[in-house]
């Protein structure tokens, strides 16, 4: 049973997110909420880890060019390609501002359904 509250946005764009701690890419934006993130990967993402990341965005928003935020690392599994993994994240400290951003993304660039 999914336990999710709201539905997964899926985006125009693959957008690039970053472990802010090294800045190593992490993996490309596979969709989206203003509570998580699922991301695909080349290589397995550990799981039940904190991390600090770096989300680039597609154009500048709100003066900015990118969203800084923490989230936990939850489950992981092979994507349909199976050259590559699927990661789900939940936010566990997201700045106000950054979820208003969030919402306006999914507005601009969620791909039609």
């Amino acid at each position: 049973m999914d336990k999710r509250k709201l539905k997964r946005r899926q985006l125009i764009y693959y957008l690039k997110v970053r472990d802010e701690s090294n800045d190593q890419p992490l993996g490309r934006l596979v969709d989206i909420t203003t509570e998580g993130i699922m991301l695909v990967s080349t290589e397995p993402i550990e799981l039940d880890v904190a991390y600090r990341l770096r989300m680039d965005l597609p154009t500048q928003m709100d003066k900015t060019s990118d969203i800084i935020f923490e989230a936990r690392s939850l489950w992981r599994r092979r994507d349909i390609n199976p050259d590559f993994y699927d990661t789900g994240f939940k936010f566990t400290h997201i700045p106000n501002q950054y979820v208003e951003l969030i919402s306006q993304l999914i507005d601009e660039y969620e791909l039609p359904s």
